[in-house]
């Protein structure tokens, strides 16, 4: 099968998609975005599987490196600071910049509802709130091989904070979808990320932290409630 006929056959394989503008939110229910049920399955997961995957590749990254003599105790708590922070701008950024990719040609519509826009319009759908698990070994590997490439001995410190914020964003986007909001401080949350999925989708990117959305000013005017 040739690259042409592999894309028509990936592109049928699509159920037909909405363009942002089209999408409301919906509270009960799941998209089914593939034709083929093997696909189809492939796109959902139970949330415990991707973070237990990112929990364990930073405890032993950490463990490894301090156990090789990769990285020492206190340049290891730096690094994995580092790699926290890093985590969070990442999250920001392609929250922002890829997930909400302009729709501006019938290819990107599929892209953006495939990857994020399901997600607005189902945000109650708890299978469908982290990458499947073959996609999170895949994405754990390359993050490594990136970070060695360019790190060199500190990688293994930069990844063990980089993927511990990538557990812990995915368990407070969940946390977030799955229960009501707590009657304290955790609660802005909840408030936070209520604002872009119910106010408009240009503000409040950020998820596990706010702090991108302070600096870059992509902050709601006003927090309500949800």
């Amino acid at each position: 099968m040739n690259s042409a006929s592999s894309t028509s056959a990936f592109a049928t394989a699509l159920t037909p998609v909405k363009a942002p503008d089209q999408v409301k939110p919906k509270h009960k229910g799941s998209a089914k975005l593939f034709q083929n049920p093997v696909l189809e399955r492939l796109t959902h997961t139970h949330i415990a599987l991707p973070v237990s995957i990112f929990l364990v590749t930073a405890v032993v990254s950490l463990y490894y490196g301090l156990t090789r003599g990769f990285i020492t105790g206190m340049s290891a708590f730096g690094l994995f600071l580092l790699g926290w922070f890093m985590f969070t701008f990442v999250e920001y950024a392609m929250h922002r910049y890829l997930y909400h990719i302009p729709a501006t040609t019938p290819k990107r519509v599929k892209f953006q509802y495939t990857m994020h826009g399901v997600h607005h319009e189902f945000p109650k759908d708890k299978t469908r709130l982290a990458m499947p698990p073959i996609i999170t070994v895949f994405v754990a590997s390359l993050l490594f091989f990136i970070f060695r490439f360019t790190f060199g001995s500190y990688a293994f410190g930069i990844l063990a904070g980089f993927t511990f914020g990538y557990a812990l964003y995915l368990f407070v986007h969940y946390a977030i979808h799955a229960y009501a909001p707590p009657k304290n401080f955790l609660k802005v949350w909840w408030h936070h990320h209520a604002q872009h999925h119910y106010r408009q989708d240009e503000i409040a990117f950020g998820v596990s932290s706010t702090l991108w959305d302070h600096i870059i000013g992509t902050m709601p005017d006003k927090v309500g409630k949800s």
